[in-house]
């Protein structure tokens, strides 16, 4: 596999580049941080990626890096197939209320910015005759939640993004995936306590393999997450305003 990753340098984004560096892959990064990105690169040919592991610097919250960066990556791999992103912004709900200007930079990065980069992303696609799109949304945006509210109002949108993709475009050889993880024990989630289905990245990154491998439309991770949120949308809106969840 050819695969263009965006967020490669942290939690899950950086399981699921380990996993595609020990079967051989050939990869490219985009971060915005430099020193991140050469670290990162490092260690995946030093696991088994194919070398050289491409690098390019790009920022969601920065669009204009967006399409330099990924003129880079497609130059160095010879034409994209694969784009995966992990990459986003996370604060809980009260931090949120608190600090409106981080608000506004997460609602930007995890929505617009994210839509805007996967549309560069569709059109290169699609002029080769196809490939594979998967981005991480969350199962935040399943239901308007009392401790979610702003992430998942970001998150919701950016899944219906995902699943009009693959309605209108799927036809074309567009195949979009969207992954929505529940709780995973990563940097993001470092302060929050577990529930007792909490995941692990080397989890999550083996099941988004597989689903990217078959272009699986939509993704549940852990898959406890699937049932845990079907539950969850049938509640009833008085219940909704009563529980904590």
């Amino acid at each position: 596999m050819k695969a263009v990753v965006m967020g490669a340098t942290k939690g899950m984004g950086r399981a699921l580049a380990r996993l595609l560096a020990e079967r051989g892959d050939r990869l490219f990064l985009l971060e915005h941080l430099p020193e991140e990105l050469e670290r990162t690169a490092g260690d995946l040919e030093i696991r088994g990626a194919e070398r050289p592991v491409g690098t390019a610097l790009c920022d969601l919250l920065k669009p204009e890096t967006f399409a330099p960066a990924l003129d880079a990556a497609e130059r160095e791999l010879g034409g994209l197939e694969t784009v995966i992103v992990t990459a986003g912004l996370f604060g809980t709900q009260e931090q949120l209320e608190r600090d409106p200007q981080f608000a506004a930079q997460v609602l930007l990065a995890d929505f617009t910015n994210t839509v805007l980069f996967c549309e560069e992303v569709r059109k290169r696609l699609l002029a080769r005759g196809g490939g594979t799109l998967c981005v991480f949304s969350s199962v935040a945006g399943e239901r308007g939640r009392k401790p979610v509210v702003l992430y998942g109002s970001a998150k919701a949108g950016l899944s219906r993004y995902m699943e009009g993709l693959d309605h209108k475009f799927r036809a074309a050889g567009l195949r979009a995936v969207c992954v929505k993880p529940g709780f995973v024990k990563t940097g993001m989630t470092v302060g929050l306590k577990p529930p007792p289905f909490a995941g692990e990245p080397q989890d999550v990154a083996r099941r988004v393999l597989r689903a990217v491998e078959r272009g699986t439309p939509e993704v549940y991770v852990p898959p406890m997450w699937r049932w845990v949120m079907c539950a969850i949308r049938s509640l009833p809106r008085f219940a909704m305003r009563r529980i904590g969840f």
